[in-house]
């Protein structure tokens, strides 16, 4: 029996929510559409153009509005992914930040202005030591980072 999720993320876009959902389902592996809704001739939006589109990404839904210019997306709101590996991150960071902007601490800006955190697993195992030094060290590294480097934590936490 399948668990209904109780929160789902809702994007409010422009006019571009069907080309965000396929952008990302592209990117992640397990993404796929779930439904499309389009407006009819009653509008407000183009008839047959998209109004919402539901899908997935590794499991965890996400509804896609074309709402309007009225909102755009800030930092105040991110993704934030858990990465196993240095491979992991450089490949979301490179597709993600494609027509994006990269910024500090492993966030990034998608080319539809959502905020992102490209974040491997072993960030916050490190920033959680009890060695609050090790930690000390890791967030100074991690402050002078863009995309994370794991071996650049890694050396960190060794002094």
């Amino acid at each position: 029996m399948a668990i209904k999720q109780k929160i789902t993320p809702f994007l409010w876009f422009d006019t571009q929510a069907e080309e965000a959902a396929n952008y990302y389902i592209s990117i992640f592996k397990n993404g796929r559409i779930l439904d499309v809704s389009r407006y009819t001739e009653s509008g407000p939006g183009p008839a047959g153009s998209a109004m919402v589109v539901k899908f997935e990404l590794h499991s965890q839904h996400f509804i896609a509005l074309n709402g309007g210019p009225h909102f755009k997306f800030t930092e105040a709101i991110s993704m934030a992914v858990d990465c196993q590996s240095q491979e992991e991150v450089d490949e979301l960071w490179t597709k993600l930040s494609q027509d994006g902007a990269p910024a500090q601490c492993g966030w990034l800006k998608d080319k539809f202005g959502l905020s992102w955190q490209i974040i491997p697993s072993r960030l916050p195992q490190l920033l959680q030591s009890p060695d609050r030094a090790l930690a000390s060290r890791v967030m100074t590294a991690m402050m002078k980072m863009t995309k994370i480097d794991i071996a650049e934590l890694e050396k960190a936490a060794k002094g």
